[in-house]
């Protein structure tokens, strides 16, 4: 890497670094305001983009324990945010289905959350923000 690119890559790390780290305090505030904790709102949008799945299923797609994963299930059916479902196929397993109250509260959440990114974004043209969608999708897609 030649120091020019090199200078470059670091800028893009410390910017992708600062605008992450801040963005996410926000959305823990945002959070806040619905009473939802981080790790349900992960689940949640896991839930609702890949469908019903197992806990161990859901485990492995938050890199958290089976147990932490049932308690932090427990709390979100008591507050009517998921359902277990016995499968039909396999009575032994069990699946998460998200409830109308927790598509709801995601949808608001997200609202919330799109808001806030238009303020931040308010200044830049549309024709910028073309752009930036479509070097951010570059990025993504090279993270698989």
């Amino acid at each position: 890497m030649s120091g020019n690119n090199q200078d470059k890559i670091q800028r893009i790390e410390i910017l992708l670094r600062t605008a992450c780290f801040n963005i996410r305090q926000k959305g823990r505030e945002i959070l806040q305001d619905f009473d939802i904790t981080p790790p349900q709102f992960n689940a949640l949008q896991f839930l609702i983009q890949y469908g019903e799945m197992t806990v161990s299923e859901l485990s492995s797609k938050l890199y958290l324990a089976p147990s932490t994963i049932t308690d932090l299930l427990d709390r979100m059916e008591k507050n009517m945010l998921v359902t277990r479902i016995r499968d039909t196929q396999d009575r032994r397993a069990v699946k998460i289905k998200v409830e109308e109250k927790g598509n709801i509260l995601i949808s608001e959440v997200i609202s919330r959350r799109c808001q806030y990114l238009d303020e931040l974004l308010l200044q830049m043209p549309d024709s910028d923000k073309e752009k930036f969608i479509q070097y951010l999708e570059i990025l993504v897609n090279n993270i698989v």
